[in-house]
């Protein structure tokens, strides 16, 4: 493995780690701290992931290209922007290091660091949440590509967060995050008997808004 690619995929799997670290880490305070308020919990779980996220974005972005997502590399590559050979690699290490994430949470909240979910998350209501919310964040991502690359970080942070009210399913829209999630039975956490139709979904979605930007971005000018 030459250096740069091992720094491309330490960027994607620390970025991950450090994603997945926020969503559960902060859906466990925010649980602790709201005194059972559900609304509450779940907004500070939303300001926690939206910013965490945009940094992230800022800092890996150069390096990485910062997708922390099995999706957005997926489309990346179809699009010919990403190595066709280079995508097992990026979603090994973006599933490796939502994982870490996960267990990195436990561990600095004083939980049990292997855990299996129990929160069912399943459904129509739930699959096609996770359709909508992929296919606008994807879309999100090539849109800004196109037209404000350098706002790229505010324009997916902004979403993700609006993504977590919007939705039924408070947005996962990555199979990364999907599969960590449900490694943890806390507030972000989900039945690993719902991570197929969840990941199903997203990728539908993903690949459904890589379709339609195509045909959007490339139409004939009135």
């Amino acid at each position: 493995m030459n250096r740069v690619l091992a720094r491309v995929l330490a960027a994607e799997a620390v970025g991950t780690a450090l994603l997945v670290a926020t969503v559960i880490g902060s859906g466990i305070m925010g649980e602790r701290l709201a005194g059972g308020n559900v609304a509450l919990a779940l907004l500070a779980n939303t300001l926690a992931t939206g910013s965490m996220l945009t940094v992230l974005i800022l800092v890996f972005q150069p390096i990485s290209g910062a997708h922390f997502n099995p999706v957005v590399s997926f489309v990346l590559a179809l699009r010919r922007e990403v190595p066709l050979g280079r995508l097992t690699q990026l979603v090994a290490a973006q599933t490796l290091g939502a994982i870490a994430g996960v267990m990195l949470a436990h561990t600095m909240f004083d939980e049990s660091v292997v855990q299996i979910s129990t929160t069912v998350r399943a459904g129509p209501a739930q699959w096609v949440s996770e359709f909508v919310a992929t296919f606008g964040l994807v879309l999100t991502i090539l849109g800004a590509a196109r037209g404000k690359p350098t706002q790229m970080a505010y324009a997916v942070g902004l979403y993700i967060a609006a993504g977590y009210w919007f939705t039924a399913s408070t947005c996962f829209a990555n199979p990364a995050v999907t599969v960590a999630r449900s490694l943890s039975d806390t507030f972000a956490g989900i039945d690993p008997a719902g991570v197929p139709a969840f990941v199903a979904a997203q990728f539908t979605g993903g690949l459904t808004a890589s379709w339609f930007f195509a045909w959007l971005a490339n139409r004939e000018t009135p």
